[in-house]
């Protein structure tokens, strides 16, 4: 048997051990060390830790939005305003730290709006209280930012979480099944605009994520189509 991959580990993980910092996340380390090929770098090591646990990536990065809260003056608007950072559609997800106007700057993640530690970590593990100021993102929030925007990606986790049922007809999830939002997205926008943004990540996130058979997806879209039109109509016909 080949041996390539066994040299490659061996000097993979001397490398990451003679760089290993001081309080580096234990968590990450294991992860690491049992990965087929092992991450040589600090850095590598925690990009690989949260692409591998999307759903808690996508927990952790909704709860630090809310702790940050948001921003006083600011509004779900799309790129029709024409401002840097505005999303174009309302499936993307609404981001003020990602505007010009409430951008907190380097050293604080564009996504959640908290300060960015070394090695892209959330919390400042080695106690010198300086964010990194060459980093506007969390390793966490970019996983979590890949989760909402493309969840189809990461089919094989939301299978897991339900225990491979369709959760609309009962049944095992096949293998075209398909992953859709609960509640769809331009209800979202029309009828949650208003809804602080903390909150609104949620409709993004897992909580109104779910895997479903196609079969049922198709009739589920057919309804959510007849939906928007009843809506259109209803808006496009005066009150007598």
């Amino acid at each position: 048997m080949s041996t390539w991959r066994d040299e490659k580990n061996t000097r993979a993980r001397a490398r990451l051990e003679s760089r290993l910092s001081t309080l580096f996340p234990a968590c990450v380390l294991n992860h690491a060390l049992n990965r087929p090929l092992i991450p040589a770098t600090q850095r590598r090591a925690v990009e690989s830790y949260w692409r591998h646990r999307p759903l808690m990536a996508d927990r952790l990065a909704r709860a630090l939005a809310a702790r940050s809260g948001e921003p006083e003056g600011w509004q779900w608007r799309l790129g029709q305003d024409k401002m840097p950072g505005l999303p174009v559609s309302f499936r993307v997800p609404p981001a003020p730290y990602r505007e010009e106007a409430f951008t907190r700057g380097p050293g604080h993640c564009c996504v959640c709006g908290q300060p960015v530690y070394r090695l892209g970590w959330h919390r400042d593990l080695w106690g010198d209280g300086k964010p990194n100021k060459n980093a506007v993102w969390h390793a966490a929030c970019v996983v979590a930012w890949q989760f909402w925007t493309a969840p189809s990606d990461h089919l094989k986790a939301l299978k897991i979480r339900q225990k491979r049922r369709c959760p609309l007809s009962g049944r095992r999830l096949l293998k075209t099944a398909e992953v859709d939002h609960r509640m769809p997205l331009f209800r979202v926008r029309a009828e949650h605009r208003l809804t602080p943004w903390p909150s609104l990540l949620a409709f993004w996130g897992a909580p109104n994520l779910q895997v479903i058979n196609k079969t049922a997806h198709l009739e589920k879209c057919a309804q959510e189509t007849a939906h928007r039109a009843e809506r259109r109509h209803a808006l496009a016909v005066p009150e007598l």
